[in-house]
């Protein structure tokens, strides 16, 4: 499998373009709260110049301090390479080669986790760079879009300290989406395990009652989908819980056990009343070939914020569409990755659903105030195919200045 990714399908020759410069901005709402489990409260925004005057936007799903010091730290030795100073002087229509060089050249730093989510920013930067400097969309860069539209699903909100008031705002938030005109939706529930809503310790047969209050709240006709976060530590006690789940009807169940427990996601696959999802947290196409040949999971999720960026996300919907796999594409920051991962659904016919919150039903300030996509969910509960350059999303470069803190 050839170590680079993919690069901008163009009808002819590009505009002449060397990067000049890369800033990296560390966002921090101010009112964010450390006991959230949530990544949406801070950010990494990626802003590469060129000598053309056409600069591109990306950001990761990572800690953003962390990514930044991947992004401009010196590097030493050939195979401990500065990400910056590759990029420097490079063509930015030459993603693929790019991507290969900043593998390669950070291999000794990592070639998974924090270095690829890092290289996630820029490379998405560089497409949205390519879709302005030739006043396209990415989608049709990325080989052009297989639909017209595409169904989202939001994320209900959870809230509360106690048993009934998590359940209640559930509810609350599944109404909230109904009426926005949303026809699927994905309810978090996890009140035990690593990542428990406010420390709760419930037990398993009240996460069966919120399912069954969540499903009562939507009705019948909307696609649910349910994420548990790494609730259980195998296959026999997730099992042995959701093997009464069957009646509610869900779409996929997500993050059961825990992302290195390949073994018993395969259990999972085979034996679970729905179909199990992962790979929010994987890196490179290499995790994700081990996820689906070994986990068996039937629907792969890369994040174009962690799995190496834009055309690293493709090759894995490419690798899942091989297997006879769904795809599901994971997102949790900002309208600038939100956008990203829409032109990734748009070439991929077998992306099922996206993830989406607008505004209204957004906690995270940084999520309502830093990027306005140009996506918009129509009465019929579906998003149109963008048409702007790029992205489509626009920057409030006020809220950048406001929020940085690094």
């Amino acid at each position: 499998m050839p170590i680079e990714t993919v690069s901008p399908v163009l009808d002819g020759t590009p505009p002449r373009l060397r990067i000049t410069g890369v800033e990296c901005h560390v966002l921090l709402a101010p009112d964010y709260d450390a006991s959230f489990t949530s990544s949406a409260q801070d950010s990494l925004v990626v802003v590469i110049h060129t000598d053309g005057g056409v600069s591109g936007i990306g950001e990761c799903d990572a800690n953003p301090w962390m990514a930044k010091a991947c992004i401009e730290a010196p590097g030493t030795h050939t195979m401990g390479l500065s990400i910056r100073d590759m990029l420097i002087g490079s063509d930015p229509f030459e993603i693929g080669e790019i991507w290969r060089r900043m593998y390669l050249g950070t291999a000794m730093n990592g070639r998974r986790g924090m270095v690829i989510h890092a290289m996630s920013a820029v490379d998405m930067a560089l497409w949205d760079l390519c879709g302005k400097a030739v006043g396209k969309p990415v989608h049709a860069l990325l080989g052009g879009a297989t639909r017209n539209r595409i169904v989202p699903y939001a994320s209900l909100q959870p809230a509360g300290k106690s048993f009934e008031e998590y359940r209640d705002a559930l509810c609350k938030s599944a109404e909230g989406a109904l009426k926005l005109g949303f026809q699927a939706m994905k309810t978090e529930i996890t009140m035990n395990g690593p990542y428990a809503h406010g420390g709760m310790r419930e037990s398993y047969d009240r996460h069966t009652e919120v399912l069954a209050a969540v499903r009562q709240a939507v009705g019948d006709d909307v696609t649910l989908m349910v994420d548990v976060q790494y609730l259980w530590d195998d296959a026999e006690t997730c099992l042995s819980v959701i093997g009464d789940w069957a009646e509610f009807n869900c779409y996929f169940l997500e993050t059961p056990v825990w992302s290195d427990n390949e073994r018993d996601m395969a259990k999972l696959a085979e034996r679970a009343p729905m179909p199990i999802a992962f790979g929010e947290w994987l890196a490179t196409r290499y995790e994700f070939e081990s996820l689906m040949d070994i986990g068996k999971v039937q629907v792969a999720q890369p994040d174009v914020g962690r799995v190496g960026g834009l055309g690293e996300a493709k090759i894995v919907c490419d690798m899942a569409k091989a297997r006879g796999r769904k795809i599901v594409p994971h997102c949790w920051k900002t309208g600038i990755s939100i956008s990203a991962t829409a032109h990734l659904a748009f070439v991929t016919d077998h992306c099922a659903f996206i993830e989406y919150l607008p505004r209204e039903l957004c906690h995270e300030r940084l999520r309502r105030e830093l990027a306005q996509e140009e996506l918009v969910l129509a009465s019929d509960g579906t998003i149109a195919l963008p048409q702007k350059p790029g992205l489509g999303v626009e920057v409030d470069w006020d809220i950048v200045r406001r929020y940085t803190v690094a």
